[in-house]
């Protein structure tokens, strides 16, 4: 009989598959990659051709060994490793270390983990395809020059362990933007005005708010604006200028792509990007099921389509039929997503079996396996569902010049809703009588008014950063986790209740990555040298053309920043603390946190402490000297030195000239200085804050 070897990435993958294949069949795990480019030296040849050097991985050749033994037992070898292009790079690497480069039509794919998807992958085994293995070689050079050709002036600049990549970087240059913005950012005052109506023959009062006049929506802005509208009102008859009733449909979500089930998995289980892929990965490979032995529960997680195969579609509608009812089952095709490019043909992450419900399964899986699996299920089966229709009722309400409108919806028919959505999106809103209409008397009974002040830009989560880099068109499906997992391990950024906030460290990096190397963190040259990896794959660029036009460029970038740095002789920074150990004067440098004091005698002398930089203003509370300090987890802000004893604290900047409407302190906001009491709401600009001071200190020295 003829035996035949299959290998895979992973035990737990290798496992799954092996229960599907007959005695025939030996399946066996590469543990991931087993060559790569050697971390001593940059790992291509520049002078010949961009020629790359493969080496293999340090503790991989006994594997390898292992494995040529089962290749020489075998009559035909299966590279079955990820479908997408990391995976077909596997299997080159594979074929290049075994000497399979001979063995035609021995490459498999499948989607899905099943009996039928592995099976028939068999049948229609073909080549490496070299366009993919070539884009992922290219992506891999790339980052590597930027990694290795920035990475040592951060260490000659900040510290050691830091590093430059290509995607992390501009990602770090996103959220600090979005700091940038947030700190430059003045709230704006602006009221609200609702009102309670009594409407002839109702009971319970109608609630209303104001939307303007009868021609354009109106926004208050003050309070003197809003009391003037009040005094309009208040001896104005109100009435009903129109009813409208009216039909809402709430489309159903469309099924998971790598992104969509990062943010959902953020939003509805808090869970992190590295977590999510971690478990839909073990979801992917093969749970072992009560009573089924082990099962690939969901399709290949790492996947920006949305298309569904015909199989599973006409599957996920008999189930609906049969649970939900004919009238729940979708029937036009659902919603499309448009993307300006699909990196690979796969599909969108959904159950592998329908009826391998979150129920039929709970007790073979871990809590966080189940509750991303049931996540996973209820998304694929609602994006097979009919929309959610709502009855709607607006009513406008006019008095005098100005209106107030009135709006109420009912859940009429549930569709997707059955399976999946919030109790937000299932409550119905304040009911509206079906019996009020333009002839319904009305008067007003109070009205509430309210002061609010605009909200800056929200930080970044990692679900909203994922977002925004997917719609940027920077990095792939499977880079979105690890580029974010590596900004916080660097320490760059820190994540404080879900937020994204930049570090000490993380703000100097990106200032010396925009200023050495516009091009790396200028986000439409990375999405455009994203643009040129998908052609490499699709055949229509050489790989080595890709490289070739951008190592010069960064070469000589490097060659500058290199020249620029050398001219800046580094010092640490002498303090005026005094080390009570030795006696010396402490000296400031960096660490993983940041900066810190320490003492210049090292090793003599290994005494630390916190360093709290002044920054020459007095606190606002008790006049002791502001300083900044740093949550634990390095966000960055501005506290008192004297620190428990006064616990004034600010997240901006404070400066020392007090507020001339409420004698308040004020904070810096980008070119522009606030009260940091909102209500206040004073607001100028540097410039002539300064124009201020020396006019008032010109008018004390003429008195």
């Amino acid at each position: 009989m003829p035996k035949y070897l299959v290998i895979v990435e992973s035990p737990a993958k290798a496992k799954t598959i092996k229960k599907f294949l007959g005695t025939n069949y030996e399946v066996v795990a590469s543990n991931g990659h087993v060559r790569d480019l050697p971390k001593s030296k940059l790992g291509f040849d520049v002078e010949n051709d961009f020629e790359p050097h493969y080496i293999t991985i340090r503790g991989k050749g006994e594997l390898l060994a292992k494995l040529r033994k089962e290749v020489k037992k075998a009559d035909k070898v299966y590279l079955a490793t990820d479908p997408d292009r990391e995976g077909e790079a596997i299997s080159w690497h594979l074929s290049q270390a075994l000497k399979l480069e001979e063995t035609k039509h021995n490459r498999i794919t499948f989607n899905e983990i099943t009996k039928n998807a592995v099976k028939a992958s068999i049948k229609q085994a073909r080549d490496i395809d070299m366009n993919m293995v070539d884009s992922q070689q290219a992506r891999r050079m790339i980052d590597r020059m930027v990694g290795y050709g920035i990475s040592p002036l951060l260490w000659a600049k900040v510290k050691r362990g830091l590093s430059a990549g290509r995607v992390q970087s501009v990602a770090l240059r996103i959220i600090c933007d979005r700091e940038e913005e947030i700190n430059a950012f003045v709230p704006e005052e602006y009221w609200t005005l609702e009102g309670d109506f009594k409407v002839e023959g109702q009971k319970k009062p109608l609630h209303a708010k104001f939307y303007g006049t009868k021609s354009s929506k109106l926004t208050i802005e003050n309070e003197e604006q809003l009391r003037g509208i009040l005094s309009e009102l208040e001896h104005t008859e109100f009435h009903i200028a129109d009813v409208k009733k009216g039909e809402r449909s709430k489309k159903p979500p469309i099924p998971f792509t790598t992104s969509t089930l990062q943010q959902e998995a953020a939003k509805l289980l808090n869970y992190s990007t590295q977590k999510t892929m971690r478990i839909a990965q073990q979801l992917y490979e093969g749970i072992d099921i009560k009573g089924k032995g082990t099962v690939g529960l969901i399709t290949y997680l790492r996947t920006d389509s949305t298309r569904i195969s015909a199989e599973a579609d006409e599957e996920a509608k008999k189930y609906i039929a049969k649970h939900y009812g004919e009238e729940n089952v979708l029937k036009s095709g659902g919603q499309k997503e448009s993307k300006k490019k699909i990196q690979d043909a796969h599909e969108a992450i959904r159950p592998t079996y329908v009826d391998l419900t979150p129920t039929v399964v709970k007790e073979s899986l871990a809590r966080d396996q189940f509750r991303l699996y049931q996540l996973i299920w209820k998304r694929f089966i609602a994006s097979r569902m009919e929309n959610a229709k709502y009855e709607t009722t607006s009513i406008k309400i006019d008095g005098g010049d100005y209106r107030f409108t009135a709006s109420a919806s009912k859940l009429v028919f549930d569709g997707f809703l059955n399976v999946y959505g919030t109790d937000e999106e299932k409550e119905e809103s304040a009911a509206v009588s079906g019996t009020i209409t333009a002839d319904s008397r009305i008067e007003v009974l109070q009205f509430e008014e309210g002061q609010h002040f605009t909200q800056p830009p929200a930080h970044f989560t990692e679900a909203s950063l994922v977002k925004t880099l997917e719609e940027l068109g920077i990095g792939r499906p499977s880079t979105y986790a690890p580029t974010i997992t590596t900004i916080i391990a660097r320490r760059y950024v820190a994540k404080e209740n879900k937020n994204l906030y930049v570090t000490e460290i993380g703000e100097v990096v990106n200032a010396i990555m925009k200023t050495s190397f516009p091009s790396i963190v200028d986000v439409n040259f990375t999405a455009n040298l994203e643009g040129l990896l998908d052609c490499v794959e699709d055949g229509t660029v050489a790989w080595k053309t890709v490289v070739s036009n951008f190592y010069p460029d960064l070469h000589d970038a490097v060659l500058q920043a290199e020249r620029e740095i050398q001219q800046i002789k580094i010092e640490d920074e002498v303090s005026d603390v005094i080390c009570e150990q030795c006696g010396r004067n402490m000296v400031v440098k960096y660490g993983p946190h940041g900066k810190f004091l320490a003492c210049p005698g090292f090793p003599d002398c290994r005494n630390t402490k916190p360093y709290f930089e002044k920054i020459g203003i007095p606190c606002p509370s008790c006049g002791k000297e502001v300083v900044i300090r740093k949550t634990k987890k390095g966000r960055k802000y501005y506290g008192c030195e004297n620190n428990p004893d006064c616990d004034f604290m600010s997240w901006q900047k404070p400066t020392k000239e007090k507020c001339p409407d409420c004698n308040g302190y004020m904070v810096e906001k980008g070119a522009r200085i606030v009260c940091a009491d909102p209500k206040c709401g004073f607001v100028i600009e540097k410039d002539r804050l300064k124009e201020l001071v020396q006019e008032s200190t010109e008018d004390e020295e003429n008195k």
